[in-house]
């Protein structure tokens, strides 16, 4: 195995396991904005939630809507592709 190849390798290890994380920590984000949901009303929150905090808050959600939604796309046109071509394009 080349230097090359063994590089791609350890990269494509490091990205399933930021994957991984990313997973949990989006998952641990979800509760919180559900507990959020379940304890308050919106108008609850944007009465008495400082604004700075919730449009911070806002923006992120935004950010990774987008992100994944791009992601998402891709996996689709991907998932279009006969499997040996599909392999190449990954």
């Amino acid at each position: 195995m080349s230097t090359d190849e063994t590089k791609k390798h350890a990269d494509i290890a490091r990205l399933m396991s930021d994957l991984r994380s990313a997973k949990l920590e989006l998952l641990s984000a979800q509760s919180a904005a559900e507990r959020l949901r379940f304890q308050y009303s919106v108008q609850e929150i944007v009465v008495f939630g400082e604004r700075h905090t919730l449009k911070g808050a806002i923006a992120s959600a935004e950010a990774i809507c987008r992100f994944f939604g791009s992601v998402e796309a891709q996996l689709k046109l991907v998932e279009q592709l006969p499997r040996t071509e599909a392999r190449t394009e990954e």
